[in-house]
């Protein structure tokens, strides 16, 4: 079976990148990774630099262009954001969201974000610094992952990398869940993204959803159920080709 796209036909493999979002890197992928190793699917990991959308988009088509065949796609929080727009790359077949952002043209992190801005008491995130965000130290494990191993938690809280302006306020020009199959996973105990608000995203964008019990850091905490849904874009792309 080959995978056609923009004309150029394509082995059916599959490789699964995996994007990182916001104040994190890409190592916090490697419970997903090692699972989807072990089942032996093709991964690839996006280090994004988290400064610029336009960056951190062009970090993620490179690792896509390094690939010999297809890519799906997955994208954690404001990765979600990266993909929408990454997506529209021809070599691109399918999109997976996890407890994450999936903006529609013209619109932002920022935007979709817009009761829980930074600085407020909503938000665990501090006013920027000289054009850069972080989160407060004490609020990140009860904020980005209150179902995680407390010790690791406090672990990224010191080591959290910063994100930048030009990031959150990235616009999107054309999103990529339009015109490519998508699957979302909504975290019900994120205090993140509201809940409410990523089920309004997965279902403007058509997304086959699934439902878990877990924080925003999902993807850390329950590997397990985040690979299966994975796996199962993997089969989707697949079924949906003769």
């Amino acid at each position: 079976m080959e995978i056609i796209m923009a004309g150029v036909s394509h082995p059916a493999e599959i490789t699964i990148a995996l994007v990182h979002g916001a104040f994190v890197d890409g190592s916090g992928w490697e419970g997903v990774y090692k699972i989807l190793k072990k089942d032996g699917c093709p991964v690839a990991i996006v280090q994004n630099p988290t400064i610029s959308l336009a960056d951190d988009v062009a970090a993620t088509k490179r690792i896509v262009h390094a690939q010999t065949g297809p890519v799906i796609l997955v994208g954690h929080s404001y990765a979600g954001a990266v993909i929408t727009e990454a997506g529209n790359d021809p070599q691109v077949v399918g999109l997976v969201y996890i407890a994450a952002f999936a903006p529609d043209t013209g619109e932002s992190v920022s935007t979709l974000l817009k009761d829980a801005q930074p600085g407020t008491p909503a938000s665990s995130i501090l006013p920027p610094q000289d054009g850069y965000l972080y989160q407060d130290k004490a609020r990140f494990p009860a904020s980005f992952g209150a179902d995680m191993d407390e010790e690791k938690a406090v672990f990224m809280a010191d080591s959290q990398v910063p994100w930048g302006e030009e990031a959150l306020n990235g616009m999107i020009s054309e999103p990529a869940w339009k015109s490519r199959p998508s699957w979302y996973l909504v975290a019900t105990d994120d205090k993140m993204i509201p809940p409410p608000v990523q089920r309004f995203m997965s279902k403007r964008a058509g997304s086959t959803v699934v439902e878990v019990a877990g924080s925003h850091a999902i993807y850390i905490s329950q590997p397990h159920a985040v690979a299966e849904l994975i796996k199962k874009a993997v089969q989707g792309v697949k079924g949906s080709v003769i």
